[in-house]
């Protein structure tokens, strides 16, 4: 594992990406917004990567792309660069059926033991399966053998979180770190001295656990607005998960409605994010906790680089977000042969983009803050 220099996100895919609020960063390519009416989406809608839907999307967009980028005709053919069979292997499955591309998708990390590759067929598209980031390399001779083509006429999507950056299984939990911190930044200034980190991390940790999801819903907003209230005192995390047992709370819209009855009990900052988070859910908003998510902007771009070039690697990996050396020559080596490149992230805006103060600041957008180069292209 070495070193080659920095780089950032937008050197790979310049302004070509997309975040959970299906806003694409270039402002010329049409937003979910201006999508609803044309893929009959009813208002508020707003559809998960491993959606059918969120296929279509990704679709509609690419096809606008390549009218003003490209050649003016559709892609071809899909790959598909991410880290997680079941989330990133379903939106690829999902974005090959709504465009009718021939698709092939590698799933990557860095696992102990002998490397392992394996190839599945999701659909009638073929999924690369590997335990290094550096098969990827195996991933283009695969593709040279079938004689899928890389070329004008393919686009090549790229997962963000755990795939370009914080490469799952070398770099993803600084990822979890900074996530972890915000969420203590955000309950500490809401529940001040009477704030007991111990116990968030305790209803954190109990309820990110896929027995848990249709409560959650997987929501990293939903669990850390959960755990300000457990941690506030206003129902133990005991108490909760037994009224979850016996089902007197199914969904987040449940617990919401309980603490709404009880919130006199919050403290005065407390009731303030109880009531924002609330608004913010009942208009449909995924991302309902924004303050959680403003502070996690600023401790992800605050690890972004930060360390000195002389750093060894091991401290890199252990104290920074890094881009993956493998991914990121493999993206230039397509763009080389003329394909579209377009970046996917399942984060929301609020956590991938300052606020307008910290602009002024002299923040930048994650893509656009530069960071460390690791692997072993």
């Amino acid at each position: 594992m070495k070193s080659y220099g920095r780089s950032t996100v937008s050197e790979i895919l310049g302004d070509q990406i997309v975040f959970r609020n299906l806003v694409p960063y270039d402002p010329r390519l049409p937003n979910l917004t201006d999508l609803r009416e044309e893929l009959s989406f009813p208002e508020n809608f707003m559809p998960r990567k491993s959606m059918p839907e969120y296929g279509a999307v990704i679709t509609a967009m690419l096809h606008e792309a390549y009218r003003i980028y490209v050649s003016g005709n559709s892609p071809e053919r899909i790959i598909y660069i991410g880290d997680t069979r079941m989330n990133d292997g379903q939106a690829f499955v999902n974005i090959c059926n709504a465009s009718g591309c021939e698709g092939a998708a590698f799933i990557g990390a860095d696992r102990t033991g002998p490397v392992q590759i394996t190839h599945e067929k999701m659909a009638s598209n073929t999924v690369f399966i590997a335990s290094r980031w550096q098969a990827i390399e195996q991933f283009e001779a695969f593709l040279n053998s079938e004689k899928f083509r890389i070329d004008e006429n393919t686009a090549v999507l790229f997962d963000l979180d755990k795939t370009i950056l914080g490469a799952r299984g070398r770099n993803d939990k600084v990822i979890d770190m900074k996530r972890l911190e915000a969420a203590n930044d955000t309950l500490e200034g809401a529940l001040g001295a009477d704030y007991h980190p111990e116990v968030f991390r305790e209803a954190y940790h109990t309820l990110n656990q896929p027995e848990f999801h249709a409560f959650t819903a997987d929501n990293q907003d939903y669990l850390v607005y959960i755990g300000l209230i457990v941690s506030s005192g206003l129902i133990s995390l005991e108490d909760l998960v037994l009224a979850l047992s016996a089902g007197n709370l199914k969904h987040l819209s449940d617990f919401l409605a309980y603490v709404e009855e009880r919130k006199s009990s919050l403290p005065k900052k407390a009731r303030e994010l109880h009531s924002d988070v609330l608004d913010r859910f009942s208009s449909g908003d995924p991302t309902p906790f924004k303050t959680f998510r403003y502070n996690e902007f600023k401790r992800t771009v605050q690890h972004l680089g930060h360390l000195p070039d002389t750093a060894p690697v091991e401290q890199l990996l252990a104290e920074e977000i890094v881009i993956t050396a493998e991914i990121m020559y493999f993206a230039k080596r397509c763009k080389a042969e003329g394909a579209y490149l377009f970046g996917l992230s399942d984060k929301p805006d609020e956590a991938i983009l300052p606020t307008q103060e910290l602009t002024a600041q002299g923040y930048l957008p994650i893509h656009h803050t530069p960071t460390h180069v690791i692997g072993e292209a």
